[in-house]
């Protein structure tokens, strides 16, 4: 499954079935452009049990004044439209990992 850039209009609807990891970035962010590429191999490894979505910060202010994203990189957690858990910061594939299948 490839990732998903989301915007403020289609969001809720991204996250809103199954298992959803959402990156809250912004293209200056030097931690942001160090997990993208751990995004990208966690998604190839998590196929069909998770969906990755990025969402731009600088784009997209009020999703990420909604769910209170103060710093990024953000990485919060959805099961079914719900928001289940939050790590912010870089973090290693194996942790994001562990994150997931802890709500799978």
């Amino acid at each position: 499954m490839a990732i998903k850039n989301a915007t403020d209009q289609d969001f809720a609807q991204e996250v809103s079935d199954g298992l959803v990891l959402a990156d809250f970035w912004a293209p200056w962010c030097g931690p942001c452009k160090m997990i993208a590429p751990v995004l990208e191999e966690l998604d190839a490894e998590m196929g069909d049990k998770a969906k990755i979505v990025k969402i731009d910060v600088d784009e997209n202010q009020e999703t990420a004044s909604q769910y209170g994203v103060m710093s990024i990189p953000t990485l919060l957690v959805f099961k079914n439209g719900e928001k289940v858990d939050q790590v912010v910061g870089f973090q290693p594939k194996e942790a994001l990992a562990e994150l997931l299948n802890k709500h799978a």
